[in-house]
């Protein structure tokens, strides 16, 4: 049963239209019904199958405006590395000593940063990882040497999107308290993002359908530009 909140928030949007981003952001400012400060997110369904290598759709932004949550990073390098992302800001940084506290449990962060020298090592929890989505990779500049500049990217506001197996990709792109200026923006620019990865395969329409809605608030239908 939906609560009263809900209803009422559904009130003010017609389900039946799309409307344009710019309006999107705006009834998912004023639907909101948690008390806390709720994530606005995005979602797209697409008409890709990732079961083949050249849909599976995945890749990383930095959002114009952030996504208001300051992201834990964790580093996995070793030698000089090790300077370089605690000067860079890393939250917390090591090397095998580091993995062998996540096989007992320890989960502290949000993002895995690692220097491709320890990826054989970082393998090896591929099970303990994977599932979680913590595994770094490449596509998403998470496997690099530029670690320096990868810290700073996840700390400015980058985000990854990937494609699951019903061919949606789901993404927080900000807060209620953002500007709806802001939301616009963020939501644009990984609008953008996707609107180009469109795999040559896919014949048609690429974008099913768009939607916006904030945490526990009701779905607002965009117009697919």
């Amino acid at each position: 049963m939906a609560g009263k909140k809900y209803l009422e928030a559904a009130k003010l949007i017609d389900s039946s239209k799309t409307y344009s981003y710019t309006e999107a952001v705006e009834l998912a400012k004023k639907t909101s019904t948690t008390k806390f400060d709720s994530s606005v997110e995005a979602c797209f369904n697409l008409n890709v199958d990732p079961r083949h290598a050249d849909q599976q759709i995945r890749g990383a932004i930095v959002l114009p405006n952030g996504t208001g949550k300051t992201q834990k990073v964790l580093v996995v390098t070793q030698g000089a590395k090790e300077q370089e992302a605690k000067d860079a800001g890393a939250d917390f940084v090591g090397g095998k000593e580091i993995l062998e506290e996540i096989k007992k449990g320890w989960f502290e962060f949000d993002i895995i940063v690692a220097t491709p020298d320890m990826m054989g090592e970082l393998g090896k929890l591929g099970k303990v990882l994977g599932p979680k989505g913590l595994m770094p990779n490449p596509k998403t500049g998470t496997v690099t040497m530029d670690v320096t500049k990868a810290v700073n990217e996840i700390k400015k506001g980058k985000i990854e999107y990937r494609v699951d197996k019903e061919g949606n990709i789901n993404v927080a792109i900000g807060k209620v308290s953002f500007t709806a200026e802001q939301l616009a923006e963020n939501f644009k620019a990984l609008y953008d993002v996707i609107a180009k990865a469109r795999p040559a395969a896919v014949k048609g329409i690429y974008m099913t359908s768009v939607t916006l809605a904030t945490t526990m608030g009701p779905g607002i239908r965009v117009t697919v530009e």
